[in-house]
């Protein structure tokens, strides 16, 4: 005689009669618990959504079909969300039983419907996609894909992959390149504005060049782009045309021969020679405006930079006795102990935690020295409390070292600003810039003979940056309405005492001729009508006249006032009495209107954006000016103190590989979730 089979051990009912059968354990009950409603009634309740199904009513069995369907078939929704989160692991070994690993998935045997994943289509193309955005995104060799790990890793994942090959994966890789090129390509021709150009020099063991080229530019939403256009491979980086070989590559490739605002490099690349020809190379087809005045000759970072190493350098002793206490302390457990110990009996304060710090990163250095500093009270008894600890810094070491760190400070400050995750306004450099400028000059003239000592050289070089630089500088910030020439006229007295008049009048001059330079590009503008409230609604048409600009008014209609108007006679009245007020410029009528209030959120451009109807030129001069790049290293390079080098592996790519590695690295990190089904333009056969 068969048992009857119940499920979970459970005692059987004895009002019910179940039919006789053999005794088997269906696995659905892996993911199902009986559970008895009343007397007659047992239901059958999913453990991952909990959802109850019939199973027994009185003498009627309703068997396991519907319970394996509700598991198989995806309709549970908890197993369907585990499922999604696995689409591409269709393969799992089963265990000694015979089971999946994972509760949720479907039993392998007794089913002759689809498996779980069956409706989840296997894509070789989308695999090998997104193998390429992984070894863009993480700088991974192009040969992982033949490494015998991670092949044997994917296969165990999804046996029906087939791993693609080195060349394969690099026409993979440059593909993806060439469809968010022709994205990036798009933005640019659909900007109003200018692009301005950093040019920035890496070097391999092999001594050739890497020109790093990006762009600077506002869209037509206002908003501030940078991303890498090119990375261009010259054979003699020290020779006078590296640059200018870079420049015509780039500006030709993405056709912007006569769209360059402005062009920034590194100084110590550069040489008047090179300069002259980077001049020559860049005006055959774009207008230098300004006088060629906006190519600016070096980068903010790397004179920071410079002008650290150099206050460094003139304390090497001092800063290395510093450096050589700080590592007695942290390379020993029981030097570490004995330090704390008597920092806790002094009772100081300091929360800073001592470190060594890195060669290569200036301002590391400076951390360093700041945090002893701070605990200079402690190295200054250790030596009573731990015998071991020799050669301490004297008093005057201290105090110069503190002197040191007040000026690191003021170029770590202004440097920081460039390592944020988005890149600032062209308005925001100069307060860093002068503020810089001014406490270098007023410590050079100090009655301390170490201040003056340290600082003398050190504004020597910036004063020459300074004059390169602060123009175009100051002619941005007049762009930002919070400021105008006012924070121009203020800094310059301050910077140049009785001579100020003369360098104020010089911004003014040049922010005008700039001003007319626009006008003239286009010298019969069409503008759309600009709505000012409470006004009538007219449009204008800017003409040029002399190096004024000059309003025509229509009636909305479109027909001139016509001598006949009897009113005429009074248009001329008003003209009379208002002494010309009406024929300011857009730049004068700018510069009239009061300071916006200075508030932390203040977008300047999205207050441009905003009145680019009412300043339509002017607001074309801000969106170039404002986007205006003065520094060439990108944010995890501000404050490097060595060149930037390519490894071996990089350079030992083909040049057409590494240029699409690189940039589309960097246009992948503004992109959320680009297509990567989308069919590439161009597909290089290696």
């Amino acid at each position: 005689m068969e048992d009857t089979f119940t499920p979970n051990n459970e005692q059987p009912n004895p009002e019910i009669q179940p039919n006789k059968r053999r005794r088997k354990k269906s696995i659905v009950w892996e993911h199902f618990t009986v559970e008895t409603v009343s007397a007659g009634c047992t239901r059958a309740c999913c453990k991952q959504c909990k959802k109850s199904f019939a199973y027994i009513t009185g003498s009627k069995l309703a068997g396991t079909s519907h319970l394996k369907r509700h598991i198989a078939l995806g309709i549970c929704p908890v197993s369907r969300r585990n499922q999604e989160k696995n689409q591409l692991t269709p393969y799992t070994p089963a265990s000694q039983d015979g089971f999946t690993g994972i509760s949720t998935d479907a039993p392998k045997r007794r089913y002759r419907g689809t498996p779980v994943y069956a409706n989840i289509p296997f894509d070789q193309h989308r695999c090998n996609q997104e193998i390429a955005k992984m070894i863009i995104m993480h700088d991974y060799p192009l040969h992982i894909v033949e490494h015998s790990g991670f092949i044997k890793f994917v296969h165990a994942l999804q046996p029906q992959f087939n791993v693609a090959s080195f060349n394969s994966i690099q026409g993979d890789c440059v593909a993806l390149y060439l469809r968010e090129k022709q994205n990036l390509s798009n933005t640019l021709n659909g900007i109003p504005g200018r692009v301005s150009l950093t040019l920035d020099m890496w070097t391999s063991d092999e001594n050739l060049g890497y020109v790093f080229l990006t762009g600077h530019f506002i869209d037509d939403e206002w908003k501030l782009h940078r991303r890498i256009l090119n990375v261009v491979m010259v054979s003699s980086p020290e020779s006078d045309d590296a640059y200018g070989q870079a420049v015509v590559a780039c500006l030709a490739d993405w056709s912007l021969e006569s769209r360059l605002f402005t062009i920034t490099l590194d100084q110590s690349f550069s040489s008047e020679t090179m300069m002259g020809n980077l001049r020559g190379v860049v005006s055959v087809k774009n207008p230098l405006m300004f006088n060629g005045q906006l190519l600016i000759r070096n980068c903010f970072a790397r004179i920071l930079c410079s002008l650290a190493q150099d206050a460094l350098g003139a304390m090497a002793d001092t800063v290395k006795k510093i450096r050589d206490s700080v590592k007695y302390v942290k390379t020993s457990d029981a030097h570490e102990e004995k330090f704390l110990e008597l920092k806790h009996q002094l009772q100081v304060p300091s929360t800073k935690t001592l470190f060594l710090n890195d060669y290569t990163k200036w301002n590391s250095t400076y951390h360093m020295l700041a945090d002893a500093c701070e605990l200079k009270e402690v190295f200054t008894c250790l030596d009573t409390f731990d015998p071991d600890y020799k050669e301490a810094p004297s008093p005057d070491d201290w105090r110069q070292v503190e002197t040191l760190c007040t000026f690191l400070k003021l170029f770590y400050d202004a440097a920081i600003i460039f390592t944020g995750k988005t890149y600032p306004t062209a308005n925001t450099f100069y307060h860093e810039v002068w503020k810089v400028q001014l406490e270098l000059t007023e410590a050079a003239k100090s009655h301390d003979p170490f201040i003056s000592n340290l600082t003398k050289p050190l504004q020597d070089k910036f004063d020459r940056y300074w004059k390169e630089t602060s123009l175009i500088l100051a002619v941005a910030v007049v762009m930002d309405p919070r400021f105008k020439m006012k924070l121009v006229e203020f800094s310059f007295s301050k910077i140049y005492g009785a001579e100020a008049e003369m360098w104020i009048k010089i911004v003014d001059e040049g922010i005008r001729e700039l001003f007319v330079d626009y006008v003239t590009q286009q010298p019969l503008l069409s503008i759309q009508p600009y709505v000012d409230e409470g006004s009538e609604v007219i449009s204008q048409s800017y003409l040029e006249e002399g190096n004024d600009v000059i309003p025509k008014t229509e009636m909305t209609d479109g027909s001139l006032l016509s001598d006949s108007d009897r009113l005429s006679d009074f248009d001329v009245y008003i003209s009379e009495i208002s002494g010309g007020q009406d024929m300011r410029s857009e730049l004068d009528q700018y510069l009239d209107e009061s300071l916006m209030p200075r508030s932390q959120d203040f977008d300047v451009l999205d207050w441009w954006k905003l009145n680019k109807l009412k300043y339509p030129t002017l607001s074309r001069m801000a969106s170039d000016l404002l986007s205006t790049p003065i520094t060439t290293v990108g944010p995890d390079n501000v404050f490097d103190t060595v060149s930037r080098k390519i490894d071996r592996y990089r350079s030992s790519l083909r040049p057409v590989t590494l240029e699409a590695l690189i940039c589309s690295k960097d246009w992948l990190q503004y992109t959320a979730e680009p297509d990567m089904l989308v069919q590439p333009i161009v597909k290089l056969e290696f």
